[in-house]
C-alpha cells in the first residue's frame, strides 16, 4: 500500500480502536506496564524537563513520566488519531494532571521547534508508521543536545502468539500472502538489527536494546476474542468487515490454536516487546 493510502487506512483504524482502548485502559496498562516502566527507566526523565510522547494512544506511558517531571515540567502527549487524543485528555483531566498538553500530531511531520524537547517516548508506534525512518529523523530534530529517545516495538511473531495466532488464522483462511517484513505492521521492527539501523541512521548513537516479557491474561476464550475483534488494530478491522460466516471460521481456527495457552484461570498468551533507548 502506498504511503498516503497506508496513512489514511491507519488513521481510520486507530480512530475506530480508540473507544475500546479507552474502555480497557486499566486492564491493558496492568498487562503491559512493565514495558512502560522499563522505557521510563531508560529515558530517565528529570523534574522540570519537557517530555514528548508520540503515538501516545490513551496516554498512560506519558502520564507516568508526568509524575516524575513534576509541576515545573511539561508532557506533550500526542497521537495522529483525534479520538485517541480525546481519550488521553479525558483521563489526564480525571486524574488531575496539570502539566500535560494534548496535541494531534503526526510523528513524521512534527509541528515542533528544533532542539525543544528533553526526552521522547514512543510505545508501539514507530513500527506502525508509514515511514519510521522519517519519524525517527524528526524525533532527533526536536530533541535537544543530550536528549534521549526511549521506544518499544514488538519482537518476533513466534514470540508473540497473542497477535500471531489470529494473524496466522486470517492468512490461512483468506489465502493472503505473508506481509513484507519491511512494510508497516506490528512486527515490522521485530528484527533488532533493523531497530539499530533505523535509530543510528536517524542520527542517534548506538541504541541499548532490552527484551521485556508481557503476559496477556483472559478469563476465557470469549474475552480473548473480544480483545482480538475490538482492540487489535488492523486485525480487528479486517475481522469486523468480514461476512459472519468467514469471521466464525476464523474464530474457530483461533480458538483451536489458543487452546495451547489454557491455564487454570483461563488463557495466558505471552509476548515479548523490544525496547530501545538512545541519545
Amino acid at each position: 500500500m502506498a504511503g498516503e493510502d497506508y496513512r489514511s487506512a491507519s488513521y481510520q483504524i486507530w480512530q475506530a480502536m480508540a473507544a475500546g482502548w479507552d474502555r480497557e485502559r486499566s486492564w491493558m496498562w496492568e498487562a503491559s506496564r512493565a514495558v512502560s516502566e522499563k522505557m521510563l527507566e531508560a529515558l530517565g526523565p528529570q523534574p522540570g524537563q519537557t517530555i514528548l510522547e508520540l503515538a501516545a494512544g490513551t496516554g498512560e506511558t506519558g502520564f507516568a513520566a508526568a509524575g516524575v517531571i513534576g509541576p515545573d515540567g511539561r508532557l506533550i502527549s500526542t497521537d495522529f488519531a483525534p479520538e485517541m487524543v480525546a481519550a488521553a485528555q479525558r483521563e489526564s483531566q480525571r486524574i488531575g494532571l496539570a502539566n500535560v498538553e494534548h496535541r494531534e500530531m503526526d510523528a513524521e511531520r512534527m509541528d515542533l521547534e528544533d532542539d525543544s524537547i528533553d526526552g521522547v517516548l514512543c510505545r508501539w508506534g514507530y513500527m506502525l508508521m508509514a515511514d519510521p525512518a522519517r519519524a525517527l529523523a524528526e524525533t532527533r530534530r526536536v530533541l535537544r543536545g543530550g536528549g534521549r529517545l526511549s521506544l518499544s516495538v514488538w519482537g518476533a511473531a513466534e514470540r508473540n502468539p497473542w497477535a500471531s495466532v489470529p494473524a496466522t488464522a486470517l492468512m490461512e483462511h483468506t489465502g493472503a500472502a505473508p506481509a513484507n517484513p519491511q512494510d508497516p505492521g506490528i512486527f515490522a521492527m521485530a528484527d533488532p538489527d533493523r531497530v539499530r539501523s533505523l535509530v543510528r541512521d536517524a542520527g542517534f548513537g548506538e541504541p541499548r536494546l532490552e527484551e521485556v516479557e508481557v503476559h496477556w491474561r483472559f478469563d476465557d476464550f470469549d474475552s480473548y476474542w473480544r480483545f482480538v475483534t475490538e482492540l487489535a488494530g488492523g486485525i480487528a478491522m479486517v475481522l469486523q468487515a468480514m461476512p459472519e460466516t468467514d469471521r466464525e471460521a476464523v474464530r474457530t481456527m483461533v480458538e483451536q490454536a489458543a487452546a495451547n495457552f489454557r491455564t487454570d484461570g483461563g488463557l495466558e498468551l505471552p509476548g515479548v516487546a523490544l525496547n530501545a533507548a538512545a541519545g
